[in-house]
């Protein structure tokens, strides 16, 4: 099983994730709100909510929130926020246990996309979403984004003959608008719009530091030998030319499509 597939992996990372990756998706999160009018009386869920970057941006606008993960960690971590309009619960987007439209937005940032079976990630989030309802789901393009992209941009220039992380097939398969939208049709939603959306990661230079915990999370990182590493570690130096942050362009797409 990938580490990716496995709740334990995100229940021991959930709390590095928060500190990490969520201020960065929260861009994205906040791109995909944007597409939608969100009121006090609408139910909005999120599927695979990892720490919440959604959940709890859908929260300000008053509307009444379920966040969704498999895993515990990071479900307990949208938990500690407190909100009153936002509940957090444990369990499988891949078989919802919600009524059938019974949202008025269904959203997965960077969710979905890394289940197993996604398409039926997919199919869930159509079936609960009512009908005149909106699906929105973010995906990155098929090298992925942020540290792990530069990962492997890396590898490909210093190490041409390892093999590099392979990325979630969900990943592989929605690359392009074309392709997540025939998905989306094929969920049961229809009418998709998808927008390129790309942000900046910027990697804080002296996190290098500690670069287990900067890149930990990724097998480009944790498969190299610590020669490989240090070799990792000064290209990125060079690479930020004596800045304080290195701009590393990210790509998502995001679709809105209705029930």
């Amino acid at each position: 099983m990938p580490e990716f597939e496995n709740p334990d992996h995100w229940d021991t990372t959930a709390q590095q994730y928060e500190r990490t990756a969520h201020p960065f998706t929260s861009l994205y999160a906040e791109a995909a709100l944007a597409r939608l009018s969100l009121t006090p009386d609408s139910r909005v869920l999120d599927v695979a909510a990892g720490t919440g970057a959604l959940a709890l941006a859908a929260a300000r606008t008053g509307a009444q929130v379920l966040a969704t993960d498999f895993s515990p960690g990071m479900v307990a971590r949208i938990t500690a926020a407190n909100l009153p309009n936002v509940e957090a619960r444990v369990m499988d987007g891949q078989a919802l246990a919600l009524e059938d439209g019974s949202f008025d937005a269904v959203f997965s940032i960077f969710g979905v996309i890394m289940f197993p079976d996604w398409r039926k990630g997919l199919a869930e989030m159509a079936r609960v979403t009512r009908k005149g309802g909106h699906g929105v789901i973010a995906t990155w393009q098929d090298r992925g984004a942020a540290t792990f992209l530069l990962l492997g941009q890396i590898r490909r220039t210093l190490f041409p003959d390892l093999t590099g992380m392979t990325m979630p097939e969900a990943v592989q398969a929605l690359s392009y608008p074309a392709d997540l939208a025939r998905e989306l049709i094929a969920a049961g939603y229809h009418d998709p719009r998808i927008e390129h959306v790309t942000h900046d990661y910027l990697l804080d230079i002296a996190a290098l530091a500690e670069p287990d915990t900067l890149f930990g999370m990724s097998p480009d990182w944790t498969s190299l030998s610590d020669a490989q590493k240090a070799a990792v570690i000064g290209e990125v130096r060079q690479m930020a030319a004596g800045r304080a942050t290195l701009p590393i362009p990210s790509t998502a797409l995001v679709a809105v499509a209705r029930r």
